[in-house]
């Protein structure tokens, strides 16, 4: 829940890191990823946030990740990010940490997300098809009056009655929303 997400970026990262190895690995999973542009424009993305929680949603890894590439979109009014946030002095990971990081927590779980291929592809990972639930492709979730993709938030709201993503989008509080 929203206390659970206020919680928690509330804490030293101390704090943070003894909840996470507190919080039981639950057979699913659910991921969210921030990005931030690279290249021209900042059109491509590269990891700069992740975040996994369990099946009841408690946070079992959330990081910053240095960018590996120069940002040029740090997608602020999206992401919160500015460029003191991703970097080692502020405790910030580097890719390889978080992906191996991020990998571990999905391996042998069932995964879940909202436009889970996005993520993965911005970590460079892969998972199997029959243990991911991405909510971006579940048709029972779309509106039949729509086409498209509903968003996240889209289907937070008419599923759930819960606002999220008003302002800076927080990778936790989407990946509890998603599962």
């Amino acid at each position: 829940d929203r206390g659970e997400a206020r919680s928690f970026d509330s804490m030293t990262a101390e704090q943070q890191r003894s909840s996470e190895a507190r919080a039981e690995k639950t057979r699913e999973v659910a991921m969210d990823c921030e990005m931030v542009g690279t290249g021209p424009d900042g059109k491509d993305s590269m990891l700069a946030r992740v975040a996994v929680v369990n099946a009841r949603g408690r946070v079992l890894y959330s990081r910053f990740v240095v960018p590996t590439e120069p940002v040029t979109d740090y997608r602020t009014p999206i992401t919160g990010l500015t460029a003191k946030d991703l970097t080692p002095e502020s405790g910030a990971v580097t890719f390889k940490q978080a992906q191996s990081q991020v990998a571990a927590l999905m391996h042998g779980r069932v995964l879940v997300g909202h436009a889970l291929s996005n993520d993965l592809t911005c970590l460079q990972l892969g998972h199997a098809r029959k243990d991911t639930r991405d909510t971006a492709k579940y048709k029972a979730l779309r509106d039949p009056g729509h086409l498209g993709v509903p968003s996240l938030k889209t289907l937070a709201l008419r599923i759930l009655d819960r606002k999220i993503q008003f302002g800076v989008h927080d990778p936790g509080e989407d990946a509890r929303t998603a599962m």
